[in-house]
């Protein structure tokens, strides 16, 4: 058992190490780095398509993709005009800062937005910095009002929440109150969005909220 321990610790410790590094590169250059967490399904990928069309233009962005299999999901993001890496994990349930590290070299210094979508689970993903300096969560209006108290770790350690699929919920027995009041007593400092990719609900004040982000980035490097 003490083994299994010091083995955990030690890949933690050095993924830690990384992460720092990666964000050390990032914040430097002016760049804000977003990790991305869900359930399969919540609408990670969606919504990133929202917002290539909301920044591209005005506010560069590049994507990295984590998932098990496939190349789907990066594949939509090029088809927006918008630079996507695929890291297929083999059957690994999140990413690591190391794998970051070996794509980073070929993300353009000169974006402003580096997005990580993370694998599809609300569990595995929490334990792992990807040198990131916003963590979202997402959680889907199908999934349950009940997930922030099931599955902590995601709530506490995020800055943001957002509550995808709102136009569902006129027919879903979701409490946008009682999920918000869950992760909030969780997480007192959780920024909570509520959005609807499809109606648009909640894409203005989330877009504003990350250009804000990334300027406060800028001035504490300026």
């Amino acid at each position: 058992m003490n083994k299994q321990i010091y083995v955990l610790r030690d890949i933690l410790g050095t993924n830690q190490k990384v992460a720092a590094e990666i964000k050390a590169a990032c914040e430097e250059r002016g760049i804000l780095v977003l990790n991305l967490m869900s359930s399969p399904g919540a609408g990670k990928t969606t919504l990133l398509e929202k917002l290539a069309d909301r920044l591209k233009g005005s506010h560069p962005m590049a994507v990295i993709e984590g998932d098990i299999e496939t190349e789907r999901d990066a594949e939509r993001i090029r088809a927006k005009g918008v630079p996507a890496w695929q890291i297929t994990t083999g059957g690994a349930c999140h990413l690591e800062a190391k794998m970051i590290a070996r794509v980073l070299p070929e993300v353009s210094p000169e974006i402003d937005f580096l997005f990580i979508e993370n694998v599809g689970n609300l569990v595995c993903p929490a334990s792992y910095d990807l040198g990131e300096r916003l963590r979202i969560v997402l959680l889907s209006s199908p999934e349950g009002d009940d997930k922030p108290k099931k599955y902590p770790k995601a709530f506490l350690t995020a800055q943001v929440l957002i509550i995808t699929k709102s136009d569902l919920l006129p027919y879903l027995p979701f409490d946008v109150e009682r999920a918000k009041k869950e992760a909030l007593e969780l997480n007192p400092g959780l920024r909570v969005f509520v959005v609807s990719a499809l109606t648009g609900e909640g894409l203005d004040e989330l877009t504003a909220f990350l250009l804000a982000s990334r300027e406060a980035l800028r001035a504490g490097y300026a």
